[in-house]
């Protein structure tokens, strides 16, 4: 039976206008709600910081779905129900001797939300995560289940996997795996800022997984070095490496907060997916006290990035807790932020104040905009959509392909609308 209590996103700074939540426990269930609503969308963990999931009508979460992890050594793949967690899928993988290429620094995020919003990790060589994906079932208007595989369709997959929720309710994604690795991880702290700058390509070409983070104020970041332990050793453990020290404690990424919830760190190595995220599955990190934005530029952007990002340090400091800088190589996606680009990313965590928060933001966005930002599409932006879109090539694409899935707009909403109006 739905539920009429609203619920609110993960931070709580967005309370769900649907009439009913429901909560499917079979995919023919799910089909039966789909078919008989007006509109529909879906939540997933709920940690988008904007309105991309909401709706007036029916809100669905897939979190009662069964479990599926159908493993198919030959094709390298496993189809998943996308409604997973990812922590819940890395383990039955792992278990069976395989692994995701990359994961998120949350290990407690749908799939499906990922991979429809274009969530990455990091890595120079690491596309986001929703390049991993190889086919699509996918719940229509109608109720009917429509597959997208990369092998029939290729250009129709890349336009529908970073689908915002446009193209109605994805229900398994069939993903690329590889065998299962282990991982070390290690922390520097006090790297110059303008390191970052001089020593670029050897910072994020130091490790499989590379983060900075820095209030751009101090002058300072922390490097977080994630090494495939069959891969080349990174920078000698111990020493002091580009003006950065090595860490003889474990570290969280907020700088006041305590590491209880974070992967093990001081090169223990330990499974893939023990290490590429930077929190464990068994902790729920935060809820409640912060927001998040994200923008993504060509690495090439990274120099004049680095000068803006620092010239507004003064305004940043006092409502970020920390920001995160990471690479991303580049993909097919049509709307992934990373499309046609490796590109730079600079995340920001900030304190729970809306207005002073999105005032920064716009700062921030008049600056990074013209070297070529592309917001993260589940969090905070000031920006408009029209000048979003206008550095996407095939948003025009996309705006076909929603309409041929959707063309009386069941699975619209208003988000969805400013960025693809019907009319």
């Amino acid at each position: 039976m739905p539920t009429t209590q609203a619920p609110t996103n993960w931070a709580g700074n967005i309370t769900f206008s649907a009439a009913r939540l429901h909560h499917p426990d079979s995919v023919d269930e799910l089909r039966r709600i789909v078919s008989s609503a007006d509109r529909v969308r879906v939540l997933g963990t709920g940690h988008s910081f904007n309105r991309i999931a909401d709706t007036e009508g029916d809100l669905v979460n897939l979190d009662r779905l069964p479990h599926r992890v159908e493993i198919d050594p030959g094709k390298g793949t496993a189809t998943i129900a996308a409604g997973m967690r990812y922590a819940h899928v890395a383990q039955a993988l792992h278990a069976e001797g395989f692994a995701l290429a990359n994961l998120a620094s949350l290990p407690h995020i749908t799939v499906a939300g990922a991979c429809t919003t274009a969530t990455h990790g990091s890595g120079s060589d690491q596309r986001c995560l929703a390049a991993a994906v190889a086919g699509l079932e996918i719940v229509g208007p109608d109720g009917e289940v429509t597959r997208i595989g990369r092998d029939e369709e290729p250009d129709r997959l890349n336009g529908a996997v970073v689908g915002l929720g446009g193209l109605g309710v994805v229900t398994a994604m069939t993903l690329d795996i590889e065998p299962t690795f282990d991982v070390a991880q290690w922390v520097w702290t006090g790297l110059p800022l303008d390191r970052l700058d001089d020593s670029f390509e050897e910072i994020f070409g130091a490790a499989y997984s590379v983060s900075v983070f820095t209030d751009w104020r101090s002058g300072e970041g922390v490097v977080w070095l994630k090494c495939r332990t069959d891969l080349p050793d990174p920078p000698e453990p111990g020493e002091p490496w580009l003006g950065a020290r090595p860490a003889n404690r474990h570290h969280h990424p907020v700088p006041a907060m305590p590491p209880l919830h974070c992967t093990e760190q001081l090169g223990a190595p330990g499974p893939w997916h023990e290490r590429l995220p930077h929190f464990r599955p068994d902790f729920t990190p935060s809820n409640g006290d912060e927001l998040q934005s994200e923008l993504l530029l060509p690495r090439e952007a990274a120099s004049a990035a680095f000068a803006a990002l620092r010239g507004l340090g003064d305004r940043i400091a006092p409502v970020v807790q920390v920001s995160e800088v990471r690479t991303v190589a580049a993909d097919e996606l049509w709307l992934s932020p990373a499309y046609g680009r490796d590109s730079v990313a600079f995340h920001f965590t900030w304190v729970p104040d809306h207005d002073a928060v999105i005032e920064v933001v716009g700062a921030m966005e008049e600056a990074l905009l013209p070297l070529g930002a592309r917001p993260h599409w589940g969090k905070l932006t000031a920006a408009a959509p029209e000048r979003i879109l206008s550095s996407y090539d095939r948003a025009g694409d996309f705006a076909r392909l929603l309409a041929e899935h959707d063309p009386a707009g069941k699975f619209r909403n208003a988000y969805l609308e400013g960025y693809f109006p019907t009319g």
